[in-house]
């Protein structure tokens, strides 16, 4: 190969593994120091060295010879539950969002995607005046949306999905000059992965400016401002004030959510926030659908949204006779990396008919 080998590459994808170096150093059945030091860029590492790390990382090995990967602007990225993930969680996901940049370069240079068709509300503080200004700049109106996922990428937003595993990490959302960029975790029931979707776009349209600083309080202001425009754009108020009775049971919420494809809870929050509920009513129906499993789950949940950008990708590329695992070599990445930043995304695998000749594919 003719690059050096790139210590960010190196860390970055220990990251993605979740091993500290110690953990690094065992797996590849090296000492500590030399794995800091391989990091550090002190040191050059000889074949020997290379093939060990990339069999314990499991990344081929030409990935640590690239040139070096973006860097995430961390103060501009809004992540969730910031209490609740460890530091290995965080620095795991914040690595998923450079390799999807990558892979987006990639998909750049070989497909013509929407553009970004944005409005700046970083001047809006009020939620529900915000979610009614993008239905607005977009022509919702205010029935609901049937298919979240779908909306954002037509609007030029390129999505990506997060293997975490673990309910930690809901999602996070980032501008990288003139695109936006959302990551979900799939890990979630459908309902929730929308609402996440809704709130990330909060973040694109009314933060875009401001930065996240973990802990501090504009974070914390801006991850309910987040949620009260997911809340509203999801539930317009005047359609939920004409579609829902007078008197709200929990077999109202249960029946009626199908329309906005929300939780059952997050229903429930909004028909309390709107008036419609008594405090005592919301309170009640809060701990029935907790005791019907309601608080955790979603039972007889909506179908998870797929992503049609990435399934005509897919399609389009598998009538050239490329395959998933061919993709993930031509960016460099493990096959699995590859599929845990667009798998939940796509369902099952897309297999047209393999064309001769097949005609260049154009998404915008």
């Amino acid at each position: 190969m003719d690059n050096k080998f790139n210590p960010k590459r190196l860390s970055l994808a220990r990251q993605r593994r979740r091993l500290t170096g110690k953990g690094l150093a065992q797996a590849a059945g090296l000492s500590a120091m030399a794995v800091s030091r391989l990091e550090n860029g002190l040191s050059d590492p000889d074949n020997a060295t290379i093939s060990a790390l990339a069999s314990a990382l499991r990344y081929p090995a030409a990935f640590f010879f690239a040139d070096d990967p973006d860097e995430l602007d961390t103060a501009s990225v809004s992540f969730r539950s910031l209490t609740k993930m460890s530091a290995k969680e965080k620095a795991a996901a914040q690595a998923a969002g450079i390799l999807g940049l990558e892979i987006s370069d990639w998909l750049e240079k070989e497909f013509r995607l929407p553009e970004a068709d944005f409005v700046d509300l970083s001047y809006e503080a009020n939620p529900e005046a915000a979610a009614k200004a993008v239905r607005t700049y977009w022509g919702l109106g205010e029935k609901p949306i049937t298919n979240m996922l779908g909306l954002l990428e037509v609007k030029g937003v390129r999505v990506f999905s997060l293997s975490e595993a673990t309910k930690n990490v809901d999602a996070f959302s980032f501008w990288r000059d003139e695109r936006p960029f959302i990551f979900l975790n799939n890990f979630k029931t459908a309902e929730r992965s929308i609402f996440d979707s809704a709130h990330e776009l909060a973040h694109l349209v009314m933060h875009r400016h401001a930065g996240t600083q973990p802990g501090d309080q504009p974070s914390r202001i801006a991850e309910r401002e987040a949620d009260g425009f997911a809340s509203a754009f999801l539930m317009p108020a005047n359609d939920v004030r004409s579609r829902l009775p007078r008197f709200i049971t929990v077999d109202v919420i249960l029946k009626a959510k199908a329309r906005w494809r929300v939780s059952a809870m997050a229903l429930a929050y909004r028909a309390h926030r709107l008036g419609l509920m008594t405090d005592w009513q919301y309170k009640s129906a809060c701990i029935e659908l907790g005791r019907r499993g309601y608080r955790t789950d979603e039972p007889n949940g909506v179908e998870r949204e797929t992503s049609a950008v990435w399934r005509k990708v897919l399609a389009a590329l598998w009538s050239e006779r490329t395959t998933r695992d061919e993709i993930a070599a031509k960016v460099n990445l493990p096959p699995d990396e590859l599929e845990g930043l667009i798998g939940g995304l796509v369902g099952p695998a897309v297999r047209p008919e393999r064309a001769s000749n097949p005609p260049k594919l154009r998404l915008a």
